[in-house]
């Protein structure tokens, strides 16, 4: 299993699970994030503990601890 603060910055890839719930996982669906969407990551903050993604035309910044919970493969693999 590749989490998505696996990959390196400027990666594409799909999302294959969440594996967050309740609260979290209605925001991140609310985001367009969901199974097989694909989604690019442009930021990592200094620390490491925050994440910018881009999902369509969205940009999202996640915790580190959410972005743990959302399962990828690269689509370079």
């Amino acid at each position: 299993m590749k989490n998505l603060t696996q990959c390196e910055k400027g990666c594409s890839c799909k999302i294959t699970k969440i594996h967050a719930s309740g609260a979290l996982k209605q925001r991140l669906m609310s985001f367009g994030m969901a199974r097989g969407v694909g989604i690019e990551l442009l930021e990592y903050s200094p620390a490491k503990s925050t994440v910018e993604i881009k999902v369509g035309k969205m940009r999202i910044a996640l915790r580190k601890e959410e972005a743990e919970l959302i399962e990828i493969n690269n689509e370079q693999d």
